[in-house]
C-alpha cells in the first residue's frame, strides 16, 4: 500500500493474544502502526548507508537464501515478525526484527532447534531444502518475482465502485491495515489475481484473490480535522471489501 502524509504506515497486521484472568483475547498487533499518533516525526537520515553494520547485510542474504530455497514465503517471514513481543518489535532495528523473525521460522519449520541456534552449531542432521542459492542464480533472486495467479472467479468490483473495508480482526496475519477497517473508499484499479498472504502466512496455500487499489480520503480515515487534500491508496484483497 502507499500512503501520503506525515503519519507512519505499516504493510501488515495480525492479532496478538493476551491473557487476562485466564481469558484469551485477540488484540491488534503493535506492528500495525498506520494512522497511530505519538511516535513522532519520521526522521530522514542524510546520506543513509545501505547497511549500518555488516551483520545487517548478512541477515538480508540469509533471508533471501532461505526464501529461494523454499523454506518459507515472504508473508511467512512477515507473520513471524508480527508475533514478536511488542516491546521487542518497537525497540529492535529493522534488520534485527528480520533476524528474530527468521529464528522463529527456522525453529518452527524444523531447520534447527533453539538450543542449536544458541550454541551456534548443529547437534543433529540437517533438514534438506529443495534448492540452494548460488552465485550462478543470484540475479534471479534479486529480481522481484511475480505474484500473479490465474483468476479463480470474476471480479466483484470495478474501478469507480464505492466499497467499504471490512472491520476484521483476524487471529492470524492479514495485510488490511487497521486504520482502513470499516472505512469507505473508491476502487481505483484492479491489480489482477495474486497470492493471498493471509492464507500463505498460516500455511493454507496460495488461495489466489483479486487485488484492488482503493483510495480513501484523509477525512474518512482520520476525521474532519484531517488535511482535506490528503488521499491514501491501499492495496486491498477482495475478501477485505464489501459493496458500500
Amino acid at each position: 500500500m502507499s500512503a501520503f502524509g506525515t503519519k507512519r504506515t505499516s504493510r501488515s497486521h495480525c492479532g496478538v493474544n493476551a491473557t487476562i484472568y485466564g481469558m484469551i483475547f485477540v488484540m491488534d498487533g503493535v506492528h500495525d502502526m498506520g494512522g497511530m499518533d505519538g511516535f513522532g516525526k519520521v526522521e530522514v537520515e542524510k546520506n543513509e548507508p545501505v547497511f549500518h553494520a555488516t551483520w545487517e547485510g548478512h541477515v538480508l542474504a540469509m533471508a533471501l537464501a532461505m526464501q529461494y530455497a523454499g523454506a518459507w514465503r515472504i508473508d511467512h517471514s512477515r507473520f513471524a515478525q508480527e508475533q514478536l513481543p511488542p516491546i521487542t518489535y518497537l525497540s529492535a532495528s529493522y534488520y534485527k526484527r528480520w533476524a528474530l523473525g527468521m529464528e522463529k521460522d527456522i525453529i518452527k519449520r524444523g531447520f534447527a532447534t533453539a538450543e542449536e541456534l544458541k550454541a551456534g552449531h548443529a547437534t543433529s542432521a540437517g533438514k534438506i531444502l529443495r534448492r540452494k542459492l548460488t552465485v550462478s542464480v543470484l540475479q534471479d533472486i534479486l529480481t522481484r518475482p511475480s505474484y500473479f495467479r490465474e483468476q479463480q472467479a470474476p471480479t466483484l468490483f470495478k474501478p469507480g465502485d464505492r466499497v467499504r473495508a471490512r472491520n476484521i480482526h483476524p487471529k492470524t496475519h492479514t495485510r488490511l491495515p487497521r486504520y482502513a477497517r470499516g472505512k469507505l473508499g473508491v476502487v481505483e484499479r484492479c491489480q489482477g489475481c495474486h497470492v493471498y498472504p493471509d492464507s500463505v502466512a498460516v500455511d493454507q496455500g496460495d488461495n489466489p484473490q483479486w487485488l484492488y487499489t482503493v483510495v480513501f480520503t484523509g477525512k474518512e480515515l482520520w476525521g474532519p480535522d484531517a488535511d482535506p487534500t490528503l488521499q491514501v491508496s491501499v492495496e486491498a484483497f477482495e475478501p477485505y471489501l464489501e459493496s458500500a
